[in-house]
């Protein structure tokens, strides 16, 4: 195992003031040895704190010559993490406004040291009195998106605190993402690599009601949440054109079929329906290598399809009338169970074994 004083403990830095200077001091005096800095183009008021980083032997300061975003910076630095610590276990990604404390940073390296294949998190309390609002609210509100959306259970999803892998490096380079919502995708990356996910618990500072924070609690939370927009998109579009086949049939078929065109109904439209819903989420949602995801997605629509079909029919047969209204109801309740069930089986990753192998 490497001494966790040999991880490198990554900065993307915007703005700053003096506080990532001392911030740096606190890190060198706890004898981690290898500190990235990235200047995300800040303005020319912050170049002196930046030459007096430079000026330390054990830190790299590296430039963006305009704001790039934290995603960019944080890749800026990864790149050349790559390129020049092949002897590091990993490297730990902090915050520059002095949020993270030294203390906590041992606590994350200690955790991948003892799981050298996962992504560590510095999770937060958000239970306590001093979290202002919009921070407790903003991470409740994705932590639940989150888990729904993707299977991830983390209790902090926007944590800068992160302890990574460096055999993880190269695919965390290919992630999308410039800004914000990068860090986001990151967790998602490890749900679609099957990365394992540890936590520990951090202080929780919040310096002048994280008045340093450059995170646009409006802006970047939309694009935190358009990961998931084409989960949604997907689904309802296909459950829209779904009941309108629905409907076309059901108006041919119930004079002809007075018993029997609800269940022939659903039938036809969901066959049309299907196919298209299939190629959507297995190329575009899920974006799924898993094998067998036909025979598996249509499994699971056939039952699902019997599901519906004899609902509507049941209800139906009871109040005579409205059956468009009973189909969206019962299909919106499947539709929650359907997904976590796409996600979770029909269009789950598979793991790389080799790729695990040469993690070991």
């Amino acid at each position: 195992m490497k001494s966790i004083v040999d991880m490198v403990i990554v900065i993307p830095a915007y703005n700053p003031d003096e506080k990532l200077k001392m911030l740096v001091d606190d890190i060198m005096a706890a004898h981690f040895s290898r500190v990235i800095v990235v200047n995300d183009g800040s303005k020319e008021e912050c170049a002196v704190i930046f030459r007096e980083l430079e000026g330390i032997d054990e830190c790299v300061v590296l430039h963006h010559s305009v704001n790039q975003g934290k995603g960019q910076a944080l890749k800026t630095a990864f790149a050349y993490f790559k390129n020049h610590y092949h002897d590091s276990l990993g490297l730990i990604t902090i915050d520059s406004d002095g949020q993270h404390t030294v203390e906590d940073m041992k606590k994350v390296a200690a955790k991948l040291e003892d799981h050298p294949n996962s992504l560590v998190l510095g999770s937060r309390n958000f239970s306590e009195e001093n979290i202002p609002l919009r921070s407790r609210f903003g991470n409740n509100l994705t932590k639940v998106v989150v888990k729904f959306a993707s299977g991830i259970n983390v209790s902090d999803t926007q944590t800068g605190l992160r302890g990574i892998p460096a055999v993880y490096v190269d695919d965390l380079l290919k992630v999308k993402g410039d800004r914000y919502e990068y860090e986001m995708n990151m967790l998602l990356e490890c749900k679609k690599k099957n990365i394992k996910i540890e936590e520990v618990n951090i202080k929780t500072i919040y310096i002048e009601e994280n008045k340093s924070s450059h995170f646009n609690p409006i802006k970047d939370s939309i694009k935190i949440y358009s990961v998931f927009l084409k989960f949604i998109v997907s689904s309802f579009a296909s459950f829209g054109v779904d009941i309108a086949l629905f409907t076309i049939f059901a108006l041919m078929l119930k004079d002809t079929l007075p018993d029997s065109f609800i269940i022939v109904s659903t039938v036809l439209a969901r066959v049309l329906s299907s196919f298209i819903n299939f190629m959507i989420n297995r190329n575009v949602v899920f974006q799924s290598n898993s094998s067998h995801t036909m025979i598996k997605y249509y499994a699971l629509s056939i039952v699902q399809m019997g599901i519906s079909a004899l609902a509507v029919q049941y209800i139906y047969s009871a109040v005579s009338s409205g059956e468009v209204f009973i189909k969206i109801i019962v299909d919106s309740l499947l539709f929650l169970v359907s997904f976590v069930i796409q996600r979770e089986w029909v269009f789950k990753n598979d793991v790389d074994r080799s790729e695990l192998l040469n993690h070991e």
